[in-house]
């Protein structure tokens, strides 16, 4: 292989579809930068709290990216998050009993599931728009928890959570104390490699992309529309439990109105990480780049003083920027297209004529 095909394949992944590259590089220019800014940011204490912030924003994400790869938009998955964690805790707290750490997960993916399910069917069936659909649901979901089942702080997970709680997979010594890194990242790590083969490896996968590509043409190529929705908002609500889950263990306590208010970090990351907000592409190599990136900015902000207001902004800046690039090479590919077709129309027409 010679160096200009290597240069081919490089420039191919950093301008693709999906243009992770792009992300990746400025991932790691900003992470030089804020080095030099500040010697202590290139250790590996900044490096684990990087991770462990990225673990519930990560597992949401995957929700996400399948539902804006279906062509829709979810901004209900924090209050399925919050609705299922903070209702496990609350009915073993409320009856005292303990039904462990994987009761306690296979109660709350269960509830994200039906909630999840509850979204799929409105936008299958009515065939409403995503939007306006989770938008209501999420603040059905939210009002119905805090009316119903709590809207109380709770200092002490049941046992099985709070074992896990305090369960780390790496300890490392630094010069300002040591360095822990969560064990909750072994399941975000197999949730995001479980998805990336579900959409490369299986036919569900291109059934996703095929109908956020055009619903019309992937009705008449044999899928099944209305039953791929109802299963991406199932997986999507299911994932959500998981990372509210995950977010509750480690916290090592219980609010049902922390989770809420943080969506558009969430869908920033996604479309960072080259998903099409018009449905049809997307990756999760993609998303997790995108992660990173606005989890770095977020710490980097806060590392070197910024106001929290300003973080929202600067993700808000991120969002309108990377749906920009999106709509500028949306435009541009049309035109190519258009061009294609008229430069093909008239080689067909000019043979015609002479034979005329």
């Amino acid at each position: 292989m010679n160096m200009n095909t290597v240069a081919r394949r490089v420039l191919r992944w950093i301008w693709g579809p999906n243009r992770e590259g792009i992300v990746l590089t400025v991932l790691v220019v900003l992470a030089l930068v804020m080095s030099a800014i500040s010697p202590a940011f290139f250790t590996v204490s900044t490096l684990f709290s990087l991770l462990r912030s990225s673990i519930v924003p990560m597992i949401y994400a995957l929700g996400v990216l399948l539902v804006i790869i279906s062509g829709g938009i979810d901004v209900s998955f924090a209050a399925i998050a919050s609705f299922a964690s903070y209702a496990t805790i609350v009915f073993q707290l409320g009856r005292g009993i303990n039904i462990g750490l994987f009761g306690s997960f296979a109660m709350a993916l269960t509830i994200g599931a039906l909630l999840g399910l509850l979204n799929g069917y409105l936008i299958s069936r009515f065939k409403l728009p995503t939007l306006i659909v989770t938008l209501g649901t999420q603040g059905i979901f939210q009002g119905f928890l805090l009316a119903y089942i709590g809207s109380r702080y709770i200092a002490q997970l049941p046992d099985g959570m709070a074992s896990a709680s305090t369960a780390n997979i790496v300890s490392v010594e630094t010069s300002t104390g040591v360095a822990l890194l969560h064990s909750m990242i072994i399941p975000a790590i197999i949730l995001a490699i479980a998805i990336a083969l579900v959409l490369s490896r299986t036919m569900f996968g291109r059934a996703i992309y095929a109908i956020g590509g055009d619903t019309e043409s992937a009705h008449r190529a044999g899928i099944n529309v209305k039953r791929t929705q109802i299963w991406v908002y199932v997986i999507a609500g299911t994932l959500a439990a998981t990372a509210g889950m995950v977010y509750m263990i480690l916290g090592r306590s219980a609010n049902p109105q922390e989770l809420v208010g943080h969506e558009l970090d969430i869908i920033a990351a996604v479309v960072l990480g080259g998903a099409s907000i018009f449905g049809g592409r997307g990756s999760v190599r993609g998303t997790i780049l995108g992660v990173l990136l606005v989890q770095l900015i977020n710490n980097s902000l806060i590392l070197i003083g910024v106001p929290s207001a300003w973080q929202r902004a600067a993700v808000g800046l991120l969002l309108v920027a990377g749906v920009g690039i999106q709509a500028l090479a949306a435009k541009r590919g049309t035109r190519l297209l258009r061009s294609k077709n008229a430069h093909a129309d008239h080689s067909n027409a000019a043979p015609q004529a002479v034979e005329g």
